[in-house]
């Protein structure tokens, strides 16, 4: 059916597939919302020091 290097090319190509997919989930719950409330956190640091500058 294979040959030995057909076999582990087809080895090679699931293992990059799963590490991309597990790499995409990692992204997508992790990092994206770390990334986001960090933005958040930092606008809301600048509009506070606005409010102070000009008071």
């Amino acid at each position: 059916m294979f040959d030995f290097d057909q076999y582990l090319g087809f080895l090679a190509f699931l293992t990059i597939l799963t590490i991309g997919f597990w790499l995409m989930i990692f992204l997508l719950t992790f990092v994206i919302p770390y990334w986001i409330g960090g933005a958040l956190i930092e606008r809301m640091k600048e509009m506070r020091e606005e409010r102070k500058g000009r008071q």
